[in-house]
């Protein structure tokens, strides 16, 4: 497990929209510690502090300690609410820590070694469709990320579920299928100019066809003719 940051919070006595703007103005972040059956508690965090760990990857699957009036909470970040302008954190979710509670979390994918890659080499592109990959697992066992290797892929080739590295104890959520996360598809330019030089070919069928047809009835005119 990698090392857990602590956070500095204040005790707050109350909620509600009025307390809330209060203590944003005053530099800070309101927040709620809540779960294991406890009572919730309300607190108000350094926004500065706050922003700072948010900023980091994966912020909602690390665990972090916030240190409450002298006394240490381990939680784990499970909801964040931004500003619709400014996109800065408005308030924070943190649910109390837990060893046997499993958690549904969303764990980002990592692309390596993407020059070891023919497929892009030649121009091809990292088509992605999971940019995170749902799990179900205990706090201190959820992945940092997914790390997918690129070496060797050619355009067309694609990555699926079963290419992921799952530790004991960490089970994907989807289990019906071996879903698609990325493929190597073929440079934009490439596809379309595929696209045109089919349109010419079917174009070039049409057009000897016609003439077949122009030389048929010609002939058939001919043939009338004489008679």
């Amino acid at each position: 497990m990698a090392d857990i940051q602590t956070i500095a919070a204040a005790s707050r006595e109350r909620g509600g929209k009025g307390t809330a703007r209060a203590v944003r103005r005053a530099g800070k972040i309101p927040a709620v510690i809540y779960g294991n059956n406890e009572e919730p508690l309300l607190i108000a965090v350094d926004r500065i502090e706050l922003e700072k760990e948010i900023n980091k990857n994966g912020f909602l699957i690390r665990l972090l300690d916030v240190e409450v009036d002298d006394k240490k909470h381990r939680v784990l970040p499970r909801d964040t609410q931004f500003h619709p302008v400014t996109d800065r954190p408005i308030h924070v979710d943190f649910l109390r820590y837990s060893a046997a509670r499993k958690l549904t979390v969303e764990v980002p994918v990592r692309f390596l070694n993407e020059d070891d890659s023919p497929g892009l080499k030649t121009g091809g592109v990292i088509n992605v469709v999971r940019h995170a990959i749902e799990v179900s697992c205990v706090a201190d066992s959820i992945p940092e990320s997914f790390e997918i290797d690129l070496a060797g892929l050619e355009i067309g080739d694609s990555i699926h579920a079963n290419a992921l590295t799952l530790s004991e104890g960490v089970e994907l959520t989807i289990t019906d299928r071996d879903f698609t996360i990325a493929t190597i598809a073929a440079p934009t330019v490439m596809a379309v100019e595929e696209e045109v030089e089919s349109e010419a070919d079917v174009e070039g069928e049409e057009g000897s066809e016609a003439e077949v047809a122009e030389e048929t009835e010609s002939g058939e005119n001919n043939v009338e003719g004489g008679e």
